[in-house]
């Protein structure tokens, strides 16, 4: 009887330790983290102040890398993020027109500019102008260049073409990727002669030399506006937000080559 009275007691003081502690507030030290997606041409400069913005609070910001196209359509399946950058206005348009992002807090963040890369071994200057012969540079090969219906850097390449007149010439060509860093792993590795990508893509990868820079009249201004997702309830996104447009964060973008936009 003796042991099962004790038995007893270190049970009822067991479930009592339990229940204070279950009432207990969560640590300070586990706050949620902040999900960005981001398109895949950020990468480096992004992981970069990323990492800076660590350092700075001591929150963890965790990007997503992948086309402004395909990161949208997440978004717009329930994805869960709290920042969005896209790599053109019109897949940040395409959320704000389902209201999934916070109007608010959208503001036009980088500039680039498209260029032609070619495998660095084998790179030689190319005079970009009306009807340049892409297609005799190509011969049997391919034009790697972001998917162009979808992914941002595709579309101004093929805007791009069209105003110089050599889209009908090289359509028939293209090799279409699902980012603009997939098209440019198909130049690095040799897989595809010359490719169509941001000035900042061709900063990132050894392997791969600019041949030639498209002129910027000749497509749409290329802009990356970012904002704050209509669902997120995280409280660190507005910092974060204020963070990548200060000059703490400038510095990362504009080591890749990317234009502040003010």
């Amino acid at each position: 009887m003796q042991n099962r009275c004790q038995w007893m007691k270190l049970a009822t003081a067991a479930i009592a330790a339990l229940c204070i502690g279950a009432a207990l507030p969560a640590p300070t030290g586990a706050a949620e983290k902040l999900t960005v997606f981001a398109a895949a041409s950020l990468k480096n400069a992004l992981d970069a102040a990323d990492a800076a913005w660590t350092q700075e609070s001591g929150k963890e910001a965790v990007a997503s890398y992948a086309a402004s196209g395909a990161l949208a359509k997440q978004i717009e399946n329930a994805a869960p993020a709290d920042i969005f950058i896209s790599a053109d206005l019109d897949w940040m348009d395409y959320l704000a027109d389902k209201k999934l992002i916070k109007a608010d807090t959208r503001s036009n963040l980088l500039g680039n500019r498209i260029v032609l890369v070619a495998e660095k071994d084998k790179a030689k200057s190319v005079e970009i102008k009306q009807g340049f012969d892409l297609a005799a540079l190509l011969g049997d090969g391919r034009l790697a260049m972001g998917e162009p219906k979808s992914v941002p850097a595709g579309k101004y390449g093929m805007a791009a073409l069209e105003k110089l007149g050599v889209w009908t010439s090289v359509e028939s060509k293209v090799a279409g990727a699902e980012s603009v860093r997939a098209a440019l792993v198909l130049v690095s590795r040799g897989e595809a002669p010359y490719g169509i990508v941001y000035q900042t893509d061709a900063a990132a990868d050894k392997g791969v030399a600019i041949v030639g820079t498209f002129p910027a009249d000749s497509h749409p201004p290329i802009i990356y506006p970012v904002a704050i997702l209509a669902k997120s309830k995280n409280p660190d996104a507005r910092a974060y937000l204020d963070f990548l447009k200060s000059d703490k964060a400038s510095v990362f973008f504009t080591a890749q080559g990317f234009t502040i936009l003010k």
